[in-house]
């Protein structure tokens, strides 16, 4: 039995680009959304909290439409003569990104809010202006819950199926990731290469989730000595 590496490069390269992508959008949302008391908090919490209620194949259709030729950034990216993001690996990439931004903004949110004000205030009364305050006292203070956005966001995208499928498709070297060749298999009855990919990407799960706590409750330790 041979074994399909293509799947597995293809889902490892859209959670690295994703995961990378969610860590340099939703810092700053989460950022804003721990220091901010404006009405527009709870509304924008919501939306990026949506993806963990709502039904994958609910999202991946709406972006079906949103970026297809008849939806405004479907003209849009066509007008640029990028084409159409549907079926296609950038296409996937927006989807991963909007699908896990929950998993990347609330870690990074409870580890902004858990700061403070105090070494912030100390910061500023030293000249520190508000972008040397966010870097040499947030983004340190804040080092677990970067740790922890990035690994969620990272195993998250791994896992992604019914979003993946409605906006990639099932296309060879393109948008058949590792969750659609595992659907792949069990739909024409080849269990053997199920049972490989499902081993392997439960292995996997297990594995980033014991690396998160064992890495977390370092940190922990060394915080409070």
């Amino acid at each position: 039995m041979s074994f399909d590496w293509e799947p597995v490069v293809l889902t490892l390269k859209l959670a690295s680009l994703t995961t990378l992508i969610l860590l340099i959008v939703g810092t700053p949302i989460a950022w804003w959304l721990a220091r901010t008391r404006h009405w527009l908090k709870h509304p924008l919490a919501a939306i990026v909290a949506l993806p963990l209620v709502l039904p994958p194949t609910v999202l991946g259709f709406y972006l079906l439409i949103l970026l297809g030729p008849k939806g405004p950034v479907g003209q849009f990216t066509d007008s640029l003569g990028l084409g159409t993001l549907p079926f296609t690996f950038p296409g996937l990439v927006v989807a991963s990104v909007i699908y896990s931004l929950p998993f990347v903004v609330q870690p990074l949110h409870n580890a902004f809010e858990s700061i403070g004000d105090r070494l912030l205030e100390v910061a500023a009364t030293l000249r520190a202006s508000p972008l040397d305050r966010f870097f040499s006292v947030a983004v340190p203070m804040a080092r677990p819950g970067f740790l922890t956005a990035s690994v969620l966001g990272f195993a998250h995208t791994v896992g992604e199926f019914g979003v993946i499928l409605m906006i990639g498709g099932n296309i060879p070297g393109e948008t058949k990731v590792l969750s659609v060749a595992l659907y792949d298999h069990v739909e024409t009855l080849e269990y053997d290469q199920a049972h490989l990919l499902s081993g392997g990407m439960l292995l996997f799960a297990f594995l980033v989730l014991l690396a998160l706590y064992l890495i977390n409750a370092r940190l922990n330790r060394k915080e409070q000595t």
